[in-house]
């Protein structure tokens, strides 16, 4: 396993791509701990799944766009486990609609939840990583943030802010053995992207030259890879997981 030895703490962790993730991360050997907004029963559901496996997860209660709630809880960690290796903020909201009707909420509520709760949790786990000389961050981006859709004004204005907010850190933090990347998406199968796909999967599909959607799996097996050691050369970017989808414009 891959990852054996690593400790991980990923942001949305209870469900779709983020469960994957903690999932996959502990299936590589890691000791996980994830952070759920207000799902305390899908939480613990997948700590206590994980454990019937002999994997280690724990859940964690915390409004990710706290930035105290990121120290606090970043410092109980590299407390309890004397490091922190990997860092995945996946937390992430849309609330869609044109932004001639967009309300200041709607627009504040996607900027917090998804672009400052990256800043809140890099910056917690920034001393501990340059201190260890060791480090993985990865940041979960969309493909919405280079191709633009009807609607996402404020959601691809939160991923634009994430792809720069990755290439920048990456040149602060790469001198210290400390590589941060992030993942685009497509069109993946979770409850998120339900609504889009109840009304159009047919067309989206034909759209993906791979001719499916995406699964939470697929996501989460390039985030396990660019948070091993076999990336170690890699920082800096933003890569696209979305069978093609963007290789003829979104």
């Amino acid at each position: 396993m891959q990852l054996t030895g690593k400790t991980a703490l990923v942001t949305g962790g209870s469900r779709g791509i983020g469960r994957a993730i903690v999932q996959t991360l502990a299936g590589e050997g890691a000791r996980v701990a994830f952070v759920y907004q207000s799902n305390a029963q899908a939480a613990q559901d997948l700590v206590a799944e994980l454990a019937r496996e002999g994997l280690t997860a724990t859940a964690h209660q915390a409004d990710v766009r706290s930035k105290a709630a990121a120290d606090a809880l970043v410092a109980r960690l590299c407390e309890e486990w004397g490091k922190l290796d990997i860092l995945v903020n996946n937390a992430g909201v849309i609330r869609d609609t044109l932004l001639a009707t967009m309300s200041e909420d709607q627009w504040s509520e996607v900027i917090a939840t998804n672009l400052t709760s990256v800043f809140n949790f890099c910056q917690a786990v920034t001393r501990p990583m340059m201190s260890a000389r060791y480090g993985r961050i990865v940041n979960m981006s969309s493909v919405a943030a280079e191709f633009g859709n009807k609607g996402q004004v404020n959601y691809a204005a939160s991923k634009g802010g994430i792809d720069g907010l990755t290439r920048c850190l990456a040149t602060e933090l790469a001198s210290r053995g400390v590589t941060v990347n992030a993942v685009a998406p497509g069109f993946i199968e979770t409850d998120m992207t339900a609504a889009v796909r109840s009304a159009a999967e047919a067309e989206i599909k034909k759209r993906i030259p791979v001719r499916r959607l995406g699964k939470p799996e697929d996501i989460a097996r390039a985030v396990a890879f660019l948070a091993s050691d076999a990336a170690s050369y890699i920082t800096g970017q933003v890569l696209r997981v979305d069978g093609g989808l963007t290789l003829g414009g979104f």
